[in-house]
């Protein structure tokens, strides 16, 4: 299965779907899993932190919704 987490848009919302322990689980149940570039930053995860636990860091939101 292929996952995806975009950043938030809404002003002042700084909360994020998937965090990177759980881009772990997935990606260790055998998932794909895409996430935006930056989504996390306002929850205090980097992008490094989801790529290290397997995530594929993407500008595009496009590809991430197909």
């Amino acid at each position: 299965m292929n996952i995806g987490l975009i950043k938030e848009i809404k002003v002042h919302e700084y909360r994020v779907g998937l965090t990177p322990d759980c881009v772990a689980s997935y990606v260790s149940a055998g998932h794909k899993v895409l996430v935006e570039k930056s989504a996390g930053e306002g929850a205090g995860f980097s992008d490094g932190e989801y790529v290290s636990k397997g995530a594929i860091i993407t500008e595009d939101k496009k590809r991430i919704f197909r």
